[in-house]
């Protein structure tokens, strides 16, 4: 079997991690930092033990707070000039999967004769990068660990860039930054890092022994903790091990690509500004029933791994796959999640714009183990409404 397998430098997987960050960019031979995150961390004071740290290492730094959800293009351009201005030699990304996507970026262009208009797609980056730290306060997205960042492009348009440049020097993985949470966000990047693995380990193109390691180990942590985790949120052995699991999630889907579900859900972020892992969470079902005719083998793989006594009642694989597909309708209804696109305010109507959307998102559908049409996706959304 022939692969690539990339991924960040460095993970560090430890509780108050963050309290040494000083020590780490001392390492990297940094003197003048920019963090980056948004105003939400800043009100719960998630930057504060960084800070402190830096200024005990006598490190500088400059605070970039205005990260957007879904970040569009002027605020990342803001933040690369205000990189130049201040002359900074390395980045930190604190934050869910926009603030870090949006340090990656910065780490990339702040010194670069090339726009963020150059580098839309895949490996079109083509100078090195600054030093790159990146902290997660979610359980989710797996940016630390992935070559990818998401642009907001226009009204509802979300386009990708897809270079191993952006791979970080460190991921720093301190659960202690997710204990204060709210469940409802919990649920829904913990759904979404478990279709990263789902979707890795079904990826058609790049499927391969290193990510499906990843990919199971990542669901056996997560399907395990998930629901401590967003129901009793101060469990921090819960928290971390969701943590890592959603940073294995990353790894296994940038090296074996997600697919359809990804595709569907950019389409209700671009339009209704639902947050990314809800938007999985919502077509994730009807997605995999469409796709079990050609993926019943891979999703019964993995319900022999997550729902193993389910599975020893069940003979054939087509009924494993469904069994899977319950146990996942379950959980997402379990841990408080919406189950419908009409219960979050999707217009009926618009079904088909965001079908044809969706058929837009080419770089993901190519992925897919079941190839899908127009009509297909419609069809897919409809279910899901």
């Amino acid at each position: 079997m022939s692969f690539i397998f990339s991924t960040t430098k460095s993970i560090i997987n430890m509780p108050n991690s963050t309290l040494e960050i000083g020590s780490y960019c001392e390492k990297l031979n940094l003197n003048k930092i920019l963090l980056v995150t948004d105003p939400g961390i800043i009100e719960l004071g998630l930057e504060q033990n960084i800070i402190t740290s830096l200024k005990k290492a006598k490190i500088d730094y400059v605070l970039f707070a205005e990260v957007q959800v879904d970040p569009p293009i002027q605020v990342i351009e803001k933040a690369i000039s205000y990189a130049k201005d201040n002359k900074i030699d390395g980045v930190i990304g604190l934050g869910g999967g926009s603030s870090l996507d949006t340090a990656k970026l910065i780490a990339a262009l702040t010194y670069s004769n090339q726009s963020l208009n150059d580098i839309f797609g895949i490996d079109k980056i083509t100078n090195s990068r600054l030093p790159l730290i990146q902290i997660p306060t979610t359980a989710g997205t797996g940016s630390e660990v992935t070559p990818i960042s998401i642009v907001t492009t226009g009204e509802a348009m979300k386009m990708g860039i897809v270079s191993s440049v952006l791979l970080p020097d460190i991921a720093l993985l301190d659960a202690s930054l997710t204990l204060k949470l709210p469940p409802h966000i919990t649920a829904a990047t913990g759904i979404d890092a478990m279709v990263h693995a789902i979707e890795a380990y079904t990826s058609l193109l790049k499927k391969n022994i290193y990510s499906d390691m990843l990919a199971i180990e990542a669901l056996k942590l997560m399907s395990k903790n998930i629901q401590t985790a967003v129901h009793q949120g101060d469990d921090l052995e819960a928290r971390s091990n969701m943590m890592l699991g959603a940073t294995l999630a990353g790894q296994a889907f940038a090296n074996a690509p997600v697919a359809a579900v990804h595709a569907l859900a950019y389409p209700l972020g671009g339009h209704y500004h639902i947050p990314h892992g809800l938007s999985n969470s919502l077509v994730l079902p009807h997605v995999m029933r469409f796709n079990s005719p050609e993926a019943a083998k891979l999703y019964a793989e993995l319900a022999e791994i997550i729902i193993p006594e389910k599975c020893s009642q069940l003979s054939n694989e087509q009924d494993k796959a469904q069994a899977l597909i319950h146990y996942l309708e379950y959980l997402i209804d379990d841990i408080g999640l919406p189950t419908s696109l009409e219960s979050v305010g999707v217009d009926k109507n618009s079904l088909e714009l965001l079908a044809k959307d969706a058929e837009k998102q080419e770089r993901l559908l190519i992925n897919n183990p079941r190839k899908m049409n127009l009509q297909d996706i419609l069809a897919i959304y409809q279910a899901a409404y």
